[in-house]
């Protein structure tokens, strides 16, 4: 994806292309605002128009993402101080084929322990043709230190109705697959572009989450689609805690997958196979 095809971001995107056509490009940026945005479909289409490719496999092209630790998958997900040693490592290197490589910190507010020095020296003393940006939810969700060094370009909440859209599409689909077995899925997922999979994939976290919510007996006001409450009511019943926490976990590795270039179509086939028959 190119800059042209982020349409509900004008500001950022024009500051972007303003750096581009003047190459004056900034050696960090923090990209601010809330999620589902459009801050790394936003990074990535910079990355492109930088690296001059839109693949998400160019050698130039590193996205750092949060990470449980090595002794515990089920743990929290951070940072940490390894991934910025292998970032540093990385940005000391010339290009392999671009003029440039472009780092990618997704939830860079979760680096945790020595990591946000260590990543503070690397902005102080920037690697040539290196450009860093980190998505952060706010800007101070890393020390001001950090943020001082970087260029922010702020994102603006994305209007709801796309959002809603997406959620009533995922419902439609899931019940189409519990109905109709693995036909429906792969006839309803062909030629299924990236965008259209990361919000099917986010409306199936957020419609875990609400399942959780059911199962919790919180009140219809709390839930992302209050609307279908006592839908949701029904479908928790199926489903143990644990059920439930599995399937936002394996929604969270799909997020993850497409950032690393993993076939939409068969990442949202994944995911809705394991709804379907309840993850496990």
């Amino acid at each position: 994806m190119a800059l042209e095809h982020i349409l509900d971001q004008p500001l950022a995107v024009d500051l972007l292309r303003r750096a581009l056509a003047s190459d004056r490009v900034a050696h960090a940026y923090a990209f601010v605002g809330p999620a589902g945005a459009g801050r790394m479909s936003t990074a990535l289409a910079f990355a492109a128009e930088l690296l001059g490719s839109l693949s998400r496999q160019h050698p130039d092209l590193h996205v750092v993402v949060p990470t449980p630790p090595e002794t515990n998958s089920r743990g929290a997900r951070a940072i940490r101080i390894g991934a910025i040693r292998e970032l540093e490592r990385q940005a000391s290197l010339r290009p392999v084929m671009a003029r440039r490589k472009v780092f990618v910190l997704d939830e860079a507010e979760r680096m945790t322990g020595e990591a946000p020095q260590a990543f503070l020296k690397t902005l102080e003393e920037p690697p040539a043709a290196t450009v860093i940006i980190l998505i952060l939810p706010r800007a101070r969700a890393v020390p001001a230190t950090v943020l001082s060094r970087c260029q922010v370009v702020r994102f603006a909440p994305r209007d709801d109705a796309g959002a809603a859209t997406a959620r009533a599409q995922a419902r439609e689909l899931l019940a189409e697959v519990k109905a109709q077995g693995v036909d429906a899925l792969f006839r309803r997922t062909d030629r299924l572009e990236r965008e259209k999979a990361e919000a099917l994939v986010d409306a199936y976290w957020l419609f875990c989450r609400d399942l959780l919510l059911a199962k919790s007996d919180a009140p219809a006001a709390l839930f992302i689609d209050g609307d279908h409450a006592a839908e949701l009511a029904r479908e928790a019943e199926g489903w143990t805690v644990d059920q439930i926490l599995a399937a936002v976990d394996l929604c969270r590795q799909a997020r993850e997958a497409l950032l690393r270039n993993v076939a939409p179509r068969l990442t949202l086939e994944v995911v809705l196979s394991r709804l379907a028959l309840r993850a496990a």
